[in-house]
């Protein structure tokens, strides 16, 4: 079974074809441990969103990912297929792009897909930000980081409302508690995910779909981030620090349990407790004296 997105094969269709503008889809329901429910991982090739994709699998969940580079897609579903015995679809899309949710959305609704968790975790971040980037490049970051997230959990309703009780998994950052001058707009757009979380929530709830939003602290998913924390936060912030693995399992497991702001760590708990009570522009000022 094999699918074609923009030139590139992506498994999981009994007939290749290739993607145009508009999206085609196959009539052919799928077959392979359709028993079992899905979960979806958008962003899920790599770093957490491929930690919280292992942690789904070993819950015998099969999986669609989801991300641009069909290489790294193709990667992780073949390495979870032969560490677990589950189904991985794969779909390249760009999730920044306006249509990318609404053919994600069609393909899965045309199969039928079990869907019961849904898994919000793309986005952007890195060393330049506000007044250092071009304004495309500042409306990417927001489309990605919070348009994507939004318009995913709306158009996968229908299927998670069917495969209720069901779960959707927001993946913000700690940095979305607090407004970070040297992170303006990574921070607006994971505080952005956070309050979309926070009602979301509650307009679920009688549907019987629990959100939960996941808000760690440092992450080392390459060595950038780690040599920025150390940089700016030194000792402590090497000790906040939670590998993504931990941090994958930590949010898949509180996802089930229905919990609704996950902060893996100890430090990092204590840390977004007290930047929560204090005063925005205090916590501002106070990054803003930590420097770039």
């Amino acid at each position: 079974m094999v699918m074609f997105l923009n030139g590139q094969a992506i498994a999981g269709l009994d007939e290749p074809f290739v993607f145009g503008d508009s999206l085609e889809i196959a009539s052919h329901p799928l077959t392979v441990k359709d028993s079992l429910p899905y979960a979806l991982v958008a962003g899920g090739s790599k770093g957490i969103g491929y930690a919280i994709a292992v942690a789904l699998a070993k819950r015998n969940y099969n999986l669609i990912l989801i991300a641009r580079g069909y290489d790294s897609l193709l990667a992780a579903k073949t390495k979870l297929e032969a560490l677990y015995p589950i189904h991985v679809e794969i779909l390249s899309y760009d999730l920044a792009k306006e249509a990318s949710a609404g053919e994600i959305a069609k393909w899965c609704i045309s199969r039928n897909i079990r869907l019961k968790v849904l898994c919000n975790v793309a986005g952007l971040g890195g060393e330049k930000d506000y007044l250092t980037l071009p304004l495309d490049s500042l409306r990417y970051m927001v489309n990605l980081n919070v348009e994507s997230c939004m318009a995913m959990s709306l158009l996968l309703l229908p299927l998670l409302e069917k495969n209720a009780p069901s779960y959707i998994l927001n993946v913000a950052s700690m940095a979305g508690f607090a407004p970070i001058p040297s992170k303006n707009m990574y921070s607006a757009t994971k505080a952005a995910v956070l309050y979309f979380s926070y009602g979301l929530r509650y307009q679920l709830k009688e549907k019987k779909i629990s959100v939960s939003c996941l808000a760690p602290g440092p992450v080392f998913t390459k060595p950038s981030i780690k040599a920025t924390t150390k940089k700016r936060l030194g000792w402590f912030g090497m000790q906040m620090a939670v590998p993504p693995k931990k941090v994958g399992e930590k949010a898949v497991k509180k996802t089930l349990k229905k919990k609704m702001i996950i902060v893996p760590g100890t430090l990092s708990k204590i840390s977004s407790s007290i930047i929560r009570f204090l005063p925005k522009r205090w916590v501002a000022g106070i990054y803003n004296g930590l420097g770039d």
